[in-house]
């Protein structure tokens, strides 16, 4: 008997048994877009992502840029949190991405991954950006200071992925831990290639993928009138070149004091 046959059974033939999978992955792919969309909307919504073309925000780079994000607006509703927590779960699906542990990064990825870890009854870790100068000097909270990971697979949650910079020493502390962490799941990305390349130069390299991507977000921008196409356009310019956005533009870096 074939060794696969108990998974046709019922279906008849493999090309039913694909056209199932292909139709299976649609559902997801829709769900995700779906989530995406749902998250946009509420970001705007409730001012968790900002835009401002005349004023521009002043990062802590010093440099004016049009958008800005703060997940930690997502606390305060329950709906939103299951939201993500679905989001997460529809691409670790999508991505066929298997775990036993979720690990949040210090502080704002500790409450999605908390409310993921909840929902999916697992262990939940988080990552310190850097090790305590006192005490037992822990960098990762949920495990012992003298134990480790023991080779489990973490799924990393991260609200928000800019340069990737900390989402990066996070992944490696995981893995000095002994864990096995290849992919890093964030709310929102910015898109920008410096962070994809970051990930990508890891050895091994870790996945990335977000619940909302820049893409669908100035997608839902401009459906929903929060932004025109002008505006959309110069959104795209500043993923392009978002260090030089602003001086175009007549807003000069802010020099900070020392």
């Amino acid at each position: 008997m074939n060794e696969n046959s108990g998974l046709f059974r019922g279906f008849g033939s493999a090309e039913k048994l694909f056209e199932s999978f292909r139709q299976s992955q649609q559902e997801i792919d829709k769900k995700i877009t779906e989530n995406a969309r749902a998250i946009a909307e509420r970001a705007l919504e409730i001012k968790a992502i900002k835009l401002n073309f005349d004023n521009p925000f002043t990062w802590a780079s010093g440099y004016r840029m049009p958008i800005y994000n703060d997940n930690r607006m997502f606390l305060w509703n329950y709906d939103d949190r299951i939201l993500i927590a679905h989001s997460f779960l529809d691409i670790m699906n999508k991505e066929n991405i298997r775990w036993s542990v979720v690990a949040g990064t210090s502080t704002a990825g500790i409450s999605p991954a908390t409310t993921l870890g909840d929902y999916v009854k697992c262990p939940i870790i988080y990552v310190r950006g850097n090790p305590k100068d006192h005490g037992l000097k822990n960098q990762i909270e949920g495990i012992d200071s003298e134990s480790n990971l023991g080779g489990k697979k973490v799924v990393l949650i991260e609200d928000l992925i800019s340069t990737g910079g900390s989402s990066i020493k996070a992944v490696e502390a995981i893995r000095n831990a002994n864990g096995k962490c290849d992919w890093c799941l964030s709310i929102f990305d910015y898109g920008f290639k410096e962070a994809r390349d970051a990930f990508a130069n890891l050895e091994p390299p870790c996945n990335v993928r977000s619940a909302l991507t820049y893409g669908a977000l100035i997608d839902v921008a401009r459906d929903k009138n929060y932004i025109n196409c002008g505006q959309a356009k110069m959104l795209e310019d500043w993923r392009e070149d978002p260090l030089g956005w602003g001086e175009k533009r007549g807003f000069p870096r802010v020099e900070k004091n020392s």
